[in-house]
């Protein structure tokens, strides 16, 4: 009998599908958040380098190495006009870890935690797992773009709400909020005396010229944002599991505390490749952007004659099958046994926008094959 805090949340859909497609060469891989795109050479050489070395090699100290800690608040500081000390920086075993010890942090149990709709299946069932209630408030489709519904958004707001929980670009839609978007979010923050806990995993990869708005160079907003990153995304190292978390003091030593009981330390040597990867050039991070930014254009171009709405960032987006009168758990199932495509269904990553549709990921295949989709997608919808 499972214990009730897993009562309502269900196993991840991705592994379901990743297995299903096996080793299959000639299988499309768009159901999981991977790039073939390489991470820095100089972090792969820094993480070789620290191999064996005892400074590498401890579990000290258990909130993470104190240079790549200046090296992620020098970061924010940059990004977000702020002045960030190692001291406002805990170190993490990847950007997942680090929200689920924000979480702890900052909800009593029974408390409500505002999302959007929809959003990271991972987000939402980590708000369960430390007790919290998800209130999830779409997002619309408004002349092709996801916009967040802010009458929604504002009447979500209870007097058992404590913290706002979000991705910024959102996965897995790719929308990306704006500056009134933002500025709405933050007024109501302040208002109602709300935590804002900001998913920054994918926050420099946008599309179309768009440029990053960082929450925390709002005003009042640097002092009750909790900030998670990582170098999986935009770094492109998933296997380092390294992320990390800001947020004003005292918070962030509460937040250190969970983090200690939890998991005790990030991994030595990858924190040394970390620290370099922070260093990567501005016009190298261009580079993969423009190729995933393709990417996302060809999937758009295989596939304009179905219900979709483009990605303004991130690694996917989201096509509608209910048209087809299909549900999406289907719709994953015919494409990989007939078109030779794996997707995830979204049936668990919502509640208005969930079971009608599939995500398409299309950071981690070339143009070339993904220049097929539109034959493979026509063998299951005619």
């Amino acid at each position: 009998m499972p214990v009730h805090r897993l009562n309502n949340i269900p196993g991840f859909s991705i592994d379901q599908v990743a297995r299903a497609a096996g080793s299959d060469p000639d299988i499309l891989r768009l159901e999981n958040l991977d790039t073939d795109l390489p991470p820095p050479k100089a972090a792969v050489e820094a993480t070789k380098a620290a191999v064996g070395l005892d400074e590498h090699n401890s579990y000290l100290p258990f909130i993470g190495q104190q240079a790549l800690r200046q090296g992620i608040a020098d970061k924010l500081n940059r990004q977000a006009n702020q002045q960030y000390t190692a001291d406002n920086v805990l170190i993490t075993c990847g950007g997942t870890e680090g929200m689920f010890d924000a979480l702890m942090a900052t909800i009593d149990p029974g408390e409500e935690v505002i999302m959007t709709d929809p959003t990271y299946a991972g987000m939402i069932y980590r708000v369960q797992l430390a007790g919290g209630l998800p209130r999830l408030v779409p997002f619309m489709q408004v002349e092709n773009e996801w916009r967040l519904d802010l009458e929604a958004l504002k009447k979500a707001i209870t007097r058992n709400t404590k913290a706002v929980f979000l991705m910024n670009p959102s996965m897995p839609s790719g929308a990306v909020l704006s500056l009134h978007e933002w500025k709405t979010l933050s007024k109501i923050c302040l208002d109602y005396d709300l935590w804002l806990i900001y998913n920054a995993a994918m926050e420099r990869i946008l599309f179309d010229q768009r440029q990053p708005i960082h929450p925390a160079t709002l005003e009042g907003m640097a002092e009750r944002t909790v900030i998670i990153g990582s170098v999986s995304k935009e770094y492109r190292m998933i296997g380092w599991r390294i992320g990390w978390v800001v947020a004003p003091r005292p918070l962030i030593d509460d937040i250190a505390r969970v983090h200690i009981y939890n998991t005790v330390t990030p991994t030595g040597i990858a924190q040394a490749g970390a620290l370099e990867a922070l260093s990567e050039k501005a016009s190298a991070f261009q580079q993969v952007l423009a190729t995933w930014e393709k990417r996302r254009d060809v999937v758009n171009e295989q596939l304009e004659n179905y219900p979709m709405v483009p990605a303004a960032g991130g690694w996917s987006q989201l096509l509608d099958v209910s048209p087809f009168e299909m549900d999406a758990a289907k719709a994953s199932e015919l494409l990989l046994q007939k078109g030779k495509v794996a997707v995830t269904p979204m049936t668990h990553w919502g509640r208005q926008n969930s079971g009608q549709f599939i995500r398409i990921v299309f950071s981690n295949e070339p143009v070339e094959r993904l220049g097929t989709l539109g034959e493979r997608f026509g063998k299951v919808f005619k």
